[in-house]
């Protein structure tokens, strides 16, 4: 597998994502998955607000919400991460708000996409920092993709020693995003997109949406989120 990141331009609100991105990207082989930025997403869709309104944003995008030491811990579309997905880093004097329709823009995106390079199997993982419980640093995580299966399931696959498999499922989507986004960094190096070639993916025709949905209570962090949220 190979990971290629690439610099550009800062991009501005409401500017054409799909031709910033082939802009950049000239050549994609098909069968490769391109990796953007959240905040390139948001900026595409002009979802922004003043600066003032950010505790307020944070509790009206949650599902869930609680005020900790440094932010607020949240649930977001089923997906547990900081402030609801708000930032206020490499954008100027605003705060940046994942979009509503993360899965829609990722299909719309796609599709644009399929067409400018001309491949039938292109995956697309949009990325957002995230942070693992009881671990030092964020990583990248995808908030929305399209275009491959991002949960491999192993359940009844042997070990090396012949014991089936019980419960394993490998994040596929997540996995590619933390490794994409470890080399597209998160401050100043203005590489906001990665082409991921080789990755060992099934690619499908379209979005995955609610894939990586996990039945609650079965969850490792339910007994946590059952007695600070009703959930």
């Amino acid at each position: 597998m190979q990971i290629t990141t690439f610099k550009t331009k800062i991009f501005k609100e409401k500017e054409d994502l799909p031709s910033f991105i082939y802009q950049h990207l000239k050549k994609v082989p098909n069968k490769s998955i391109i990796v953007v930025s959240s905040k390139l997403v948001a900026l595409w869709r002009g979802t922004l607000a003043p600066l003032k309104d950010k505790d307020k944003l944070i509790k009206q995008e949650s599902q869930h919400y609680l005020k900790t030491a440094l932010c607020y811990f949240t649930i977001k579309d089923n997906m547990v991460m900081t402030n609801a997905g708000i930032d206020e880093s490499n954008v100027k004097g605003k705060l940046l708000l994942l979009p509503k329709d993360l899965y829609k823009c990722v299909d719309d995106l796609r599709r644009e996409l399929k067409k400018k390079y001309k491949v039938k199997n292109l995956g697309l993982i949009i990325t957002d920092s995230m942070i693992l419980p009881l671990r030092s640093g964020v990583i990248n995580a995808a908030v929305a993709y399209s275009g491959f299966k991002g949960v491999q399931n192993n359940i009844g696959k042997k070990d090396i020693y012949g014991r089936k498999l019980k419960t394993t499922l490998v994040n596929a989507a997540d996995s590619l995003a933390t490794a994409a986004g470890f080399l597209m960094g998160e401050a100043a190096q203005k590489t906001p997109l990665a082409l991921i070639q080789n990755a060992p993916v099934i690619f499908t025709k379209k979005s995955r949406k609610g894939e990586m949905k996990y039945p609650l209570k079965y969850d490792l962090y339910y007994p946590f989120l059952k007695k600070f949220f009703k959930v």
